[in-house]
Protein backbone atom coordinates (compact mmCIF):
# COMPACT_ATOMS: atom_id res chain seq x y z
CA UNK A 1 0.00 0.00 0.00
CA UNK A 2 1.10 3.57 -0.82
CA UNK A 3 0.32 6.22 1.65
CA UNK A 4 0.89 9.67 1.77
CA UNK A 5 0.31 11.10 5.16
CA UNK A 6 -0.18 15.09 6.35
CA UNK A 7 0.01 16.05 9.86
CA UNK A 8 -3.58 18.45 9.90
CA UNK A 9 -4.70 20.93 12.30
CA UNK A 10 -8.28 20.72 10.26
CA UNK A 11 -8.69 18.46 7.40
CA UNK A 12 -12.47 18.15 5.40
CA UNK A 13 -13.59 16.43 2.40
CA UNK A 14 -16.42 17.00 0.05
CA UNK A 15 -18.67 15.41 -2.50
CA UNK A 16 -21.02 17.38 -4.40
CA UNK A 17 -20.49 20.25 -2.27
CA UNK A 18 -21.41 18.31 1.12
CA UNK A 19 -19.08 17.47 3.59
CA UNK A 20 -18.75 13.83 3.62
CA UNK A 21 -15.54 13.80 6.47
CA UNK A 22 -13.92 16.18 8.70
CA UNK A 23 -11.46 16.53 11.27
CA UNK A 24 -9.74 18.62 13.89
CA UNK A 25 -5.79 17.85 14.40
CA UNK A 26 -4.54 14.74 13.17
CA UNK A 27 -3.64 13.22 10.33
CA UNK A 28 -5.01 13.51 6.59
CA UNK A 29 -4.25 9.80 5.10
CA UNK A 30 -4.35 9.60 1.43
CA UNK A 31 -4.06 5.78 0.60
CA UNK A 32 -3.59 3.39 -2.77
CA UNK A 33 -3.75 -0.28 -2.60
CA UNK A 34 -1.47 -2.15 -5.08
CA UNK A 35 -2.65 -4.89 -7.31
CA UNK A 36 -0.85 -7.71 -4.49
CA UNK A 37 -1.50 -6.26 -1.24
CA UNK A 38 -3.73 -7.79 1.21
CA UNK A 39 -5.64 -7.44 4.87
CA UNK A 40 -1.34 -7.92 5.85
CA UNK A 41 -0.78 -4.39 4.29
CA UNK A 42 -3.77 -3.03 6.09
CA UNK A 43 -2.75 -4.09 9.59
CA UNK A 44 0.66 -2.68 9.24
CA UNK A 45 -0.51 0.89 7.38
CA UNK A 46 -2.89 1.16 10.47
CA UNK A 47 -0.58 0.05 13.37
CA UNK A 48 1.84 2.59 12.02
CA UNK A 49 -0.62 5.52 11.35
CA UNK A 50 -1.59 4.81 14.98
CA UNK A 51 1.78 5.03 15.97
CA UNK A 52 3.73 7.17 14.39
CA UNK A 53 5.29 10.15 16.37
CA UNK A 54 4.95 13.25 14.35
CA UNK A 55 3.18 15.40 16.56
CA UNK A 56 4.82 17.88 18.99
CA UNK A 57 6.04 17.46 23.04
CA UNK A 58 6.14 20.27 25.07
CA UNK A 59 9.85 20.55 23.45
CA UNK A 60 8.34 20.81 20.16
CA UNK A 61 10.04 17.46 19.42
CA UNK A 62 8.03 15.07 17.22
CA UNK A 63 7.35 12.49 19.91
CA UNK A 64 3.45 12.30 20.24
CA UNK A 65 1.22 10.14 17.86
CA UNK A 66 -2.29 10.74 16.72
CA UNK A 67 -3.23 8.57 19.78
CA UNK A 68 -1.40 10.61 22.21
CA UNK A 69 -2.87 13.67 21.12
CA UNK A 70 -6.16 11.87 20.76
CA UNK A 71 -6.42 13.32 17.14
CA UNK A 72 -8.13 12.31 14.17
CA UNK A 73 -7.58 10.31 10.79
CA UNK A 74 -8.97 11.68 7.48
CA UNK A 75 -8.84 8.81 5.50
CA UNK A 76 -9.36 9.20 1.76
CA UNK A 77 -8.59 7.13 -1.19
CA UNK A 78 -6.54 8.20 -4.43
CA UNK A 79 -5.32 5.66 -6.80
CA UNK A 80 -3.37 8.10 -8.42
CA UNK A 81 -0.59 7.57 -5.71
CA UNK A 82 0.39 4.51 -8.04
CA UNK A 83 0.97 7.37 -11.00
CA UNK A 84 4.12 6.15 -13.30
CA UNK A 85 5.58 9.42 -14.65
CA UNK A 86 8.39 7.43 -16.40
CA UNK A 87 7.43 7.73 -20.22
CA UNK A 88 5.47 10.65 -22.13
CA UNK A 89 3.14 13.25 -20.45
CA UNK A 90 0.14 11.31 -19.56
CA UNK A 91 0.25 9.06 -16.20
CA UNK A 92 -0.20 5.58 -16.28
CA UNK A 93 -1.90 4.08 -13.07
CA UNK A 94 -1.31 0.19 -13.95
CA UNK A 95 0.23 -0.08 -11.10
CA UNK A 96 -2.72 0.94 -8.46
CA UNK A 97 -5.15 -2.19 -7.43
CA UNK A 98 -8.00 -3.48 -9.74
CA UNK A 99 -11.17 -1.33 -8.25
CA UNK A 100 -12.63 -3.91 -6.69
CA UNK A 101 -9.58 -5.08 -4.95
CA UNK A 102 -8.78 -1.51 -3.79
CA UNK A 103 -12.62 -0.69 -2.35
CA UNK A 104 -12.07 -3.71 -0.54
CA UNK A 105 -9.18 -2.80 0.95
CA UNK A 106 -10.25 0.66 1.84
CA UNK A 107 -13.42 -0.41 3.63
CA UNK A 108 -10.94 -2.55 5.48
CA UNK A 109 -8.90 0.14 6.63
CA UNK A 110 -11.81 2.30 7.45
CA UNK A 111 -13.71 -0.30 9.76
CA UNK A 112 -10.50 -1.71 11.58
CA UNK A 113 -9.31 2.18 12.11
CA UNK A 114 -13.17 3.03 13.50
CA UNK A 115 -12.43 -0.03 15.57
CA UNK A 116 -9.28 1.07 17.12
CA UNK A 117 -9.61 5.18 16.92
CA UNK A 118 -12.48 6.94 18.33
CA UNK A 119 -11.84 9.56 15.38
CA UNK A 120 -11.86 8.65 12.02
CA UNK A 121 -13.61 10.34 9.32
CA UNK A 122 -13.36 9.34 5.46
CA UNK A 123 -13.83 10.28 1.61
CA UNK A 124 -16.11 8.41 -0.60
CA UNK A 125 -14.11 5.08 -2.55
CA UNK A 126 -13.88 6.43 -6.29
CA UNK A 127 -15.76 9.62 -5.88
CA UNK A 128 -14.70 13.18 -7.40
CA UNK A 129 -13.49 14.61 -4.00
CA UNK A 130 -12.21 18.14 -2.83
CA UNK A 131 -10.44 17.99 -0.07
CA UNK A 132 -9.56 21.41 2.42
CA UNK A 133 -7.13 21.07 4.62
CA UNK A 134 -4.38 22.95 6.93
CA UNK A 135 -1.33 21.38 6.66
CA UNK A 136 0.47 21.70 10.42
CA UNK A 137 4.29 22.66 10.14
CA UNK A 138 4.32 21.55 7.33
CA UNK A 139 4.58 17.59 7.82
CA UNK A 140 3.78 15.81 5.02
CA UNK A 141 5.45 11.96 4.60
CA UNK A 142 5.32 9.35 1.99
CA UNK A 143 4.83 5.95 3.37
CA UNK A 144 5.07 2.44 1.65
CA UNK A 145 3.87 -1.00 3.20
CA UNK A 146 5.03 -3.95 1.70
Amino acid sequence: MIALLQRVSQASVQVGGQIVGEIDAGLLVLVCAEPADTDVQVQKLLAKLLKLRVFSDEQGKMNRSVQDIQGGLLIVSQFTLAADLSLGNRPGFSAAAPPALARALYEQLLRQARASHPKVAAGVFGADMQIHLINDGPVTLPLRIA
